[in-house]
């Protein structure tokens, strides 16, 4: 049985998971939001819902950083210091991508002047600027997809873990 002491806390659990979930949800919405068309009121509640998705992954984001910094328990993550030191770097790079990704986000919707739910519009910077618009756009998607493909090295790395090391890593992290 695994100890509770080599067990992250409940909370920290809690956020990794809720994080992985907006994640591959985000991005999978993000995939089907253009075939709805331009212009209709069901491209502006799949922008809405993804902006929606986004504030909150954003808001998660920022509550997993503070709990980190300043509550989290943190067991070691491996008993090889260069597989430590892996894992560190591996999280940095998320949590960098995640920020960017927000920061490209908020920065697609204010250029193009998106409707939120019909209630209100965020106010455009410039919303004629094809350009800039494809350019944000990419840069979000790219960021976005890089996210997934650094969760999946992580993922595989904690399967590596479980299955061929046979070490606590991965049990660390479920939920009970």
């Amino acid at each position: 049985m695994l100890g509770q002491r080599l067990r992250y806390d409940s909370i920290t659990i809690w956020l990794h998971w809720l994080t992985a979930g907006l994640v591959i949800g985000l991005w999978l919405e993000a995939q089907v939001i253009d075939i709805f068309g331009r212009g209709g009121s069901a491209e502006v509640y799949m922008r809405s819902l993804h902006i929606t998705l986004g504030v909150a992954f954003a808001l998660v984001l920022a509550v997993r950083v503070l709990w980190r910094l300043t509550g989290a328990r943190r067991p070691k993550f491996a008993e090889n210091d260069m597989l430590e030191r892996i894992a560190h770097a591996t999280h940095y790079v998320l949590y960098a991508l995640a920020g960017l990704v927000v920061l490209l986000g908020l920065l697609t919707v204010w250029m193009r002047g998106d409707s939120i739910w019909n209630l209100f519009t965020v106010p455009a910077y410039d919303p004629n600027n094809l350009r800039l618009g494809r350019w944000m756009r990419g840069w979000h998607g790219t960021a976005a997809n890089a996210i997934l493909i650094v969760a999946g090295v992580h993922a595989a790395a904690a399967l590596f873990h479980h299955y061929l090391l046979r070490d606590d890593v991965l049990r660390r992290m479920l939920p009970r």
